[in-house]
């Protein structure tokens, strides 16, 4: 069912790629000299689509590193929580060998968890 939804997605986005690439292939001058429109020192011809296609990838880079930069927190308090509980736990069962192993203490009852 989801490789059905996938390709019934991404089936008409390829479709769409290709007419753009075709239909924008004719080579256009990429100038990265901004003061020298006559004869540009930093001067390619390349393709339309083609510097569509890098325009995009370089935005979905960008966009990917802010975002991972933008959760670092929440994965450092995953990391902080994660140590918490594995604490916990291991001081859960370090209580609860010391309960089983003593027979002069009463066993501990089950907690009960109240219900709101």
């Amino acid at each position: 069912m989801i490789r059905f939804l996938k390709a019934l997605i991404l089936l008409p986005i390829a479709v769409l790629i290709v007419l753009l690439a075709v239909a924008n292939r004719s080579p256009v001058m990429l100038s990265l000299d901004p003061f020298s429109q006559d004869a540009p020192e930093f001067a390619t011809q390349l393709p339309l689509f083609a510097i569509i296609f890098a325009a995009v990838m370089v935005g979905i880079v960008i966009g990917g590193t802010a975002t991972w930069l933008a959760q670092g927190k929440h994965r450092r308090a995953r990391r902080q929580f994660r140590r918490e509980v594995n604490h916990l736990r291991n001081e859960t069962e370090r209580l609860r060998s010391q309960t089983r192993s003593s027979s002069s203490l009463p066993a501990l009852p089950p907690s009960q968890t109240p219900s709101y």
